[in-house]
């Protein structure tokens, strides 16, 4: 066999051999049961389901009330640097705005601590969200893209997405942790 031959042939084999170990090592799941990937920006901003059997117990995932109006959602913060950081400036009171038709944002009175997190995520309708440029809260209630700086910290529970998203224009909403 030509030594081109012999040269193309081990390059292929070697691309084929890479391949197959990447695929499927990297396969991990959110606590949600979605797939997340460490190369993919579409899971970006998510943590990792620990391996199985060493689940974190229910009780480090924070519960946070929110009330807007004279309605009240709650949601899931997850156990995290930014989670922690948030849970420690509750309560308060959140002066938020519309942006797209998409979210609601409105600052915190201090930056949620960034560490462990990528540079950005693409978050999913009920995803609470803290927007790290902006020093903002955010209410995901429709198709936000990856964007850097967007750091996932927890979910809204039941239908509160599709509520948030009825209210028009400009909320206060108070955040507080939620009791029983």
């Amino acid at each position: 066999m030509p030594a081109s031959r012999v040269t193309v042939r081990t390059a292929m084999s070697a691309v084929l051999v890479l391949t197959l170990v990447g695929c499927g090592s990297n396969r991990q799941f959110d606590d949600t049961g979605r797939e997340t990937s460490a190369t993919s920006p579409s899971s970006a901003g998510r943590a990792a389901a620990p391996p199985s059997g060493t689940a974190a117990p229910r009780g480090e995932q924070m519960k946070i009330q929110i009330t807007i109006n004279d309605q009240q959602f709650q949601a899931t913060i997850f156990n995290s640097a930014a989670g922690r950081d948030l849970i420690a400036q509750l309560p308060l009171t959140v002066d938020m705005v519309d942006h797209g038709a998409v979210e609601k944002t409105g600052p915190l009175p201090a930056p949620l601590s960034l560490d462990g997190q990528p540079e950005g995520a693409d978050p999913d309708v009920g995803d609470v969200g803290y927007y790290a440029p902006g020093n903002d809260l955010v209410f995901y209630y429709g198709d936000q893209s990856y964007f850097p700086g967007i750091v996932i910290i927890g979910r809204l529970d039941g239908d509160a997405a599709s509520r948030i998203a009825e209210l028009d224009g400009a909320v206060t909403a108070t955040v507080e942790p939620r009791t029983a």
